[in-house]
């Protein structure tokens, strides 16, 4: 049996992404590369590691079982590589950096794209994703670094401060609030929210404050993704609660209009690395340009 590291990558891609297409397109390569090495693989296991339903490839219990042993071997020898890149000198090869939503989407993609000039031969891959499932893939060995937003809950990682921020309540510009900006207790029992989901850094500064202020609330919509609530408070569905550096757009441009009340919506985005961890080169280079960025 002679398996490879592509195979296992192309394996765990498709693991991960549960179609052949998608799975290509982000490896880069064509589909039937990516089906090849698959039939392949299972070729030398002696059996079907996937279930096909459709276009879906859905693990079984022997590759769920192989997965984590894959991801593992993967990981170790972009760790051997990345080492050896290092003694070259100019840091290069691939960061993995995972980032919550405001901080990916807002705040780091300026960072990334100077750093990219300062290094051309390095290469970022950036996860965005809510923050208990940034600190999940960190913690795994998934991510180099981790960018969130609110309250840090692993025990097993350094978490630094970062920078300063502040949620802010905001309604579209034909809501009844928006002509008074300011919102009582009683008006923010009664609205009805539009939220980020459970695992949200934003959803849990939110429940957090409102808590403080011994508020129930309820929830119209639970979406997955900033963008989409803005949209929606802009289409008066309901009362939202962003990041204000999320919606400074919004904001200038009439789209959407900050409401005043009495939340305590100020929060830290944290920076995270596993602990007792060999820093690259590469890793160094990024954190020391992440700390030009802190707030003092």
């Amino acid at each position: 049996m002679a398996i490879t590291v592509r195979q296992l990558e192309i394996f765990e891609k498709v693991a991960r992404c549960e179609h052949v297409t998608q799975a290509s397109s982000q490896l880069f390569i064509t589909q039937s590369a990516v089906s090849m090495a698959i039939a392949e693989l299972e070729r030398l296991a002696g059996a079907p590691l996937f279930e096909r339903h459709g276009k879906r490839l859905l693990l079984n219990d022997r590759g769920r079982k192989i997965l984590p042993e894959a991801v593992e071997v993967i990981r170790r020898i972009r760790a051997i590589e990345q080492f050896l890149e290092d003694s070259a000198g100019e840091p290069r090869g691939v960061l993995t950096i995972g980032a919550s939503t405001t901080i990916g989407n807002y705040i780091l993609p300026d960072i990334v794209a100077e750093f990219s000039r300062n290094y051309p031969q390095a290469k970022v891959l950036l996860t965005i994703a809510n923050a208990q499932q940034i600190e999940n893939a960190l913690e795994n060995g998934e991510l180099d670094l981790g960018l969130i937003e609110g309250i840090p809950h692993s025990r097993v990682l350094d978490t630094s401060p970062w920078k300063n921020d502040e949620l802010v309540v905001v309604v579209g510009k034909g809501h009844p609030w928006g002509g008074r900006k300011k919102a009582s207790v009683e008006m923010l029992h009664g609205a009805p929210w539009i939220m980020r989901e459970k695992g949200s850094g934003t959803r849990e500064v939110f429940e957090a404050a409102m808590a403080r202020k011994g508020i129930e609330f309820s929830i119209a919509l639970e979406l997955g993704h900033t963008e989409a609530i803005k949209k929606a408070t802009e289409a008066g569905l309901g009362v939202g609660c962003l990041s204000k550096i999320a919606v400074e757009r919004e904001l200038e441009q009439g789209w959407l209009v900050e409401v005043a009340c009495s939340l305590d919506l100020r929060r830290t985005l944290s920076v995270q690395t596993r602990e007792c961890r060999y820093q690259t080169r590469l890793l160094q280079e990024f954190l020391s340009l992440l700390n030009q960025y802190r707030d003092t």
